[in-house]
């Protein structure tokens, strides 16, 4: 899979998600009686997304590095 391939693939997928967030946040205001307009519900669906992103990003990253640990310490 080429970089520009994987790019693209990975704008949709945060794309979507946040598209599926914003709608969901929207309904759920809509049915807890709250209804706010959409542009707050995309809003606060961009900080979820982000931070849902960034953890995800910190914990491969936490993996990767506990794995490299593992490889260069000795047997006990």
């Amino acid at each position: 899979m080429s970089g520009a391939t994987r790019r693209r693939r990975a704008i949709a997928s945060v794309v979507l998600w946040w598209g599926g967030l914003t709608l969901l946040l929207w309904l759920g205001s809509r049915a807890a009686g709250q209804p706010t307009d959409l542009a707050r519900c995309a809003a606060s669906a961009v900080l979820l997304v982000a931070v849902g992103d960034a953890g995800d990003w910190l914990r491969r990253r936490w993996r990767a590095y506990r794995r490299s640990r593992s490889m260069r310490l000795p047997p006990a």
